[in-house]
């Protein structure tokens, strides 16, 4: 939330008139996206198409099929789905409907901006020519911009399964200036969190905050607090993505509490890899209550079978908001994105003024 006032709230019922007028007011919110991957947000018309293209991979071409493969048994099991995925993308031209598809999936949910986890490692070691693959996202970026209003900003994250080459790699990625593209403006670590520790990335999240890049290590997804308090000590994030297992260490919920470090958090992705069992059981009020700054983001919707409305769908039942609690929660990831002072200004404001022409009507 902006400031420190506290989250609106009243009872939202599951279902029923309430529930319906809840999710209009949702669909129709300006709102800003902090966490979600650009692979993963492939919709299952994208997929069946690069699938088409590319028949030599095991993911499915028909979209119906799709809702079976992206069933996951476990968090090994997604990030073994999620590969198969990122193969299909395999040049330039892919690059480029991807990401202006997923900017246009965006712009359909009312985001006004979005940084876009990418990870270029993923491509360039498949063979797409860096310089290609840059100018992909760029010309994307631009063009969904001018045509959907959408800003696009990019997160460039290392495969944390693919080791220390990976990270090597993504780093220069980020900070040659002959190839850095223009909306770069964060570095992050994803992947499987077991076995991965956090501290052994710190040089390289060092060279990328040294350029000027902001660091959002996910951390706590699927391991406990030590790998966020690692991510926090060691490599020096700014925000948390996922956190979950944060709400296991009363100290650390003070912590970010006290420092406005915000959570990135993703709800029904953290049941669908079964990071967290149920919803009801899944720790944001834990974090609403510690006062820490919690943003509603959808990691990999179409995987998942949701999307960011869905999200704050979720988030409202989870934390019994009514219309300005929602608000509130959206003006949140605005406070946390990477947007300058005048951008997020203008965002807040558009919110605000959504929100009283909503209520008043």
């Amino acid at each position: 939330m902006l400031g420190e006032a506290p989250l609106s709230t009243s009872s939202v019922p599951a279902t029923g008139s309430a529930d319906r007028d809840l999710r209009a007011f949702i669909a129709g919110l300006p709102k800003a996206e902090l966490h979600v991957h650009h692979v993963g947000s492939a919709s299952p018309r994208i997929v069946s198409e690069l699938a088409a293209r590319h028949r030599d991979s095991k993911v499915p071409s028909d979209p119906e099929a799709l809702a079976e493969y992206f069933t996951f048994t476990d968090f090994a099991h997604f990030i073994e789905v999620y590969l198969s995925v990122v193969d299909l993308i395999r040049t330039p031209e892919d690059v480029r409907l991807l990401t202006y598809e997923v900017a246009r999936d965006l712009a359909r949910q009312q985001v006004r901006y979005a940084e876009l986890t990418l990870t270029p490692f993923s491509s360039t070691r498949r063979g797409i020519d860096e310089r290609a693959f840059m100018e992909a996202i760029e010309d994307a970026r631009k063009s969904a911009e001018a045509e959907f209003g959408t800003v696009l900003r990019w997160c460039f994250d290392i495969p944390g399964e693919a080791g220390l080459q990976s990270a090597e790699e993504t780093v220069r990625l980020a900070t040659d200036d002959r190839i850095r593209p223009e909306g770069l403006v964060s570095f992050g670590l994803g992947g499987p969190e077991i076995g991965v520790p956090r501290p052994q990335f710190k040089p390289f999240f060092d060279q990328a905050i040294a350029a000027g890049l902001r660091s959002v290590p996910h951390s706590g997804e699927t391991t406990g607090p030590q790998s966020v308090w690692d991510a926090l000590n060691e490599l020096g994030a700014e925000r948390i993505g996922h956190g979950t297992s944060s709400a296991q260490d009363p100290a650390l919920l003070a912590h970010l509490a006290e420092r406005r470090i915000p959570l990135e958090v993703c709800p029904t992705s953290n049941i669908a890899t079964r990071a967290v069992r149920t919803l009801d059981e899944h720790p944001l009020r834990q974090f609403q209550q510690a006062g820490v700054l919690i943003t509603i983001n959808s990691d990999d919707p179409p995987m998942f079978g949701t999307d960011l409305n869905n999200e704050y769908a979720v988030a409202a039942r989870l934390l019994d908001l009514d219309e300005r609690g929602v608000a509130d929660l959206a003006k949140n990831a605005v406070e946390a994105s990477f947007l300058d002072a005048a951008g997020k200004a203008r965002l807040a404001a558009e919110i605000d003024t959504y929100t009283a022409g909503r209520l008043a009507s």
